[in-house]
């Protein structure tokens, strides 16, 4: 099913107003690819029907075929090192000593806003492990968010094939915290209770998401508008606690978005601290 440069028009903006992501005159290729199947599935015999049938349909399932087809979903653990390593030997020392006298000296609360399919959250709460040696003793949660529905349940089961667990996980970390079950592996049960998932879209308002000493939002805001990305950024800041962290990928920078957002280099990485008081650096 080839498609035309008026449907390209259609679907992007479709696209956009669903997930955020932009599609230009140049992804027609990315949308035959992808979407060809979707319209078959739905029995659409064009590009122009399926637009409708999503469009005008209050069908969320329908929509999320849409939202899984477009959406990236690379990931591995451990993905670019660096900041797992600034979150190890910087971030979350700095914040337990900061915690240490206060009302919860023990707990900590960590977002990994765009999961996908869970190695970023379950990476954490390694990191987490190796770090704090009664690590159980804390009040640890991390929440893990995506818009997919499919990843989210793939990432709750924390199942994952030979070839997934062998990119970025050393053999020591894998047999400590992960079992074998034949040809997948599957995430120990103390490291999946450190993470809750759920379905979010990060272009809509998240009023009850609450806060959070630490953020990761890595790599999806690439595909957003400049008017959206920033939207995203200011409203995920006001979820961080004054003295919290913000990571983004490593090829993201959100030096453009104002003073308030002047990177922090650290272990080959950076970080941001939006909230962070000048009399307190």
């Amino acid at each position: 099913m080839q498609v035309t440069a008026e449907e390209i028009h259609l679907l992007a903006r479709l696209v956009s107003d669903l997930c955020g992501v932009v599609l230009d005159e140049s992804k027609g290729y990315l949308i035959e690819s992808r979407l060809s199947r979707v319209a078959d599935e739905l029995g659409c015999k064009s590009f122009t029907e399926l637009y409708h049938k999503i469009r005008y349909s209050t069908d969320l399932e329908h929509q999320t075929k849409i939202i899984d087809a477009i959406t990236t979903n690379e990931t591995l653990f451990f993905r670019d090192a660096s900041p797992f390593e600034a979150l190890q030997h910087k971030a979350i020392p700095e914040l337990i000593d900061a915690r240490a006298n206060t009302a919860f000296p023990r707990r900590l609360r960590i977002w990994s806003a765009a999961s996908s399919t869970g190695q970023e959250p379950y990476t954490v709460a390694m990191v987490l492990h190796e770090l704090i040696p009664d690590v159980h003793a804390w009040d640890i949660s991390i929440f893990a968010t995506d818009i997919s529905d499919t990843v989210i349940r793939a990432a709750s089961l924390g199942k994952y094939a030979a070839y997934e667990v062998q990119r970025g996980m050393t053999p020591e970390l894998l047999q400590k915290y992960f079992i074998n079950e034949g040809t997948t592996w599957r995430v120990r049960d103390e490291i999946r209770a450190m993470v809750h998932f759920q379905r979010l879209n990060l272009l809509k308002p998240f009023p009850q998401v609450g806060m959070f000493d630490v953020i990761l939002c890595r790599n999806v805001a690439i595909y957003f508008t400049p008017e959206a990305r920033r939207d995203l950024f200011m409203r995920l800041a006001n979820c961080l606690a004054p003295d919290g962290y913000m990571f983004v990928g490593s090829a993201e920078s959100l030096a453009d978005l104002g003073p308030r957002f002047a990177p922090h280099p650290h272990c080959r990485s950076s970080f941001y601290r939006p909230n962070l008081q000048p009399a307190l650096v």
